[in-house]
């Protein structure tokens, strides 16, 4: 622990990681691919509002460097951050979600088909995934995932190491509700997971080093309207 400085207050003694949650990626029935690619959908009509907001919000305080999961709703969310400050966001395979195992089936509508039907699955699937984890305390009682410690323990790695490359410097960090709920829980010291609604292009902020990570923001969403 850095002890003349323990709550990172100076940002010159740590890397500030701006962990934000993609974008809505549950399209409308107009928007859905045919062919259903239901675990790396891209960012629906109301997703891509959002990251208009928080590009409004976030224009003005630069980045140093910017990461990603691989899943094209991470990357579509800081792709117009990216452009506007000239980076390439690296991609890092250990910020992927949880894998989750088939909690619902969904329906595969055929072209022409009323793709609501979908929609409405995709939705259901979301909500029974997270009242079951919710409840619980743990991911591992969803059903066929990924164990929760594994997760952790990946998501973990691969948070610290960008941190270790970024001392000093402001990081955003493209990433998932999973992975964000299991980061907060590292830098809070707690053993079991820690679940709370991690919203869409919402902000959390951890200040991280060798030693230790301090959690100054959680789930902030001031650039979103509220309904």
């Amino acid at each position: 622990m850095n002890t003349s400085d323990p709550f990172l207050l100076r940002r010159s003694d740590a890397a500030e990681l701006f962990l934000v949650r993609h974008g809505d990626a549950i399209p409308e029935g107009d928007e859905l691919i045919p062919s259903g690619i239901y675990d790396n959908l891209p960012l629906s009509r109301t997703g891509r509002e959002q990251v208009q907001a928080l590009t409004e919000r976030l224009k003005n305080l630069p980045f140093d460097v910017i990461y990603s999961s691989p899943l094209q709703r991470c990357r579509q969310t800081v792709g117009p951050l990216a452009e506007h400050f000239g980076l390439t966001p690296i991609i890092v395979e250990e910020i992927k979600e949880i894998r989750l195992g088939n909690v619902i089936a969904l329906p595969r509508p055929a072209d022409g088909d009323d793709q609501d039907v979908l929609t409405k699955a995709l939705h259901a699937r979301q909500m029974e995934i997270t009242r079951r984890a919710a409840l619980s305390g743990t991911w591992d009682t969803v059903g066929d995932n990924e164990p929760s410690k594994a997760f952790r323990q990946r998501v973990v790695e691969g948070m610290d190491a960008i941190a270790r490359a970024h001392i000093g410097q402001r990081v955003l960090v493209g990433a998932h509700g999973g992975v964000i709920n299991a980061y907060a829980a590292e830098a809070l010291r707690m053993e079991r997971d820690f679940f709370f609604p991690c919203a869409n292009t919402s902000i959390t902020v951890v200040r991280v080093t060798a030693q230790q990570r301090v959690l100054f923001t959680l789930n902030d969403v001031a650039h979103l309207k509220l309904r």
